[in-house]
């Protein structure tokens, strides 16, 4: 099953109310080079201000954005491609929210979420595998961190790759 990276922005703090503004995905596997990008049109007129700066883009230029619906559905064309591997795993830095605002757009429109109902947390994944729950894993990023989400997400697919080979972290890629 392959694992997918995810990392998003957004315009606030839930989907439905407030917008994903972007968000990036890579296929964890070696060379990295599987990844997607989508760019949104927000959903809401409502955004704040300061959520919003963190995504590097002005509301103007949001609202030149793709259409979510066909971003969503190119996602999970995507996705479906990576399936030859197994039903695709979401794995984030922060999965409490990129996995809300996924999850709630496929659903939303596609009817769908081909992740299924289920996000692993990449800083839990670390803090159980040092055995300590005040542990970062960002140091081990190779890909500085840009809040542009596809360079986000290689980051730490980069650092889960290194917890496999360093930290002998078992976990089928």
């Amino acid at each position: 099953m392959p694992y997918i990276m995810v990392d998003i922005e957004a315009d606030g703090p839930i989907p439905g109310d407030y917008s994903m503004i972007s968000f990036g995905a890579v296929v964890v596997e070696e060379s990295l080079s599987e990844t997607f990008y989508g760019q949104l049109k927000p959903i809401s007129s409502q955004f704040i201000p300061e959520a919003l700066a963190v995504s590097g883009f002005s509301r103007e230029e949001t609202l030149t954005f793709e259409d979510p619906a066909r971003v969503m559905q190119n996602f999970s064309t995507w996705l479906k491609k990576q399936a030859h591997k197994g039903q695709p795993r979401f794995i984030s830095d922060n999965n409490g929210f990129d996995w809300m605002f996924i999850c709630w757009y496929l659903h939303h429109f596609t009817g769908a979420n081909p992740f299924g109902h289920s996000s692993q947390n990449l800083g839990s994944l670390y803090k159980g595998l040092v055995n300590d729950a005040s542990k970062n894993f960002k140091h081990l990023r190779v890909r500085k961190h840009t809040h542009h989400p596809v360079d986000d997400a290689i980051g730490n697919a980069e650092a889960l790759l290194t917890m496999k080979k360093e930290l002998k972290f078992n976990i089928k890629l």
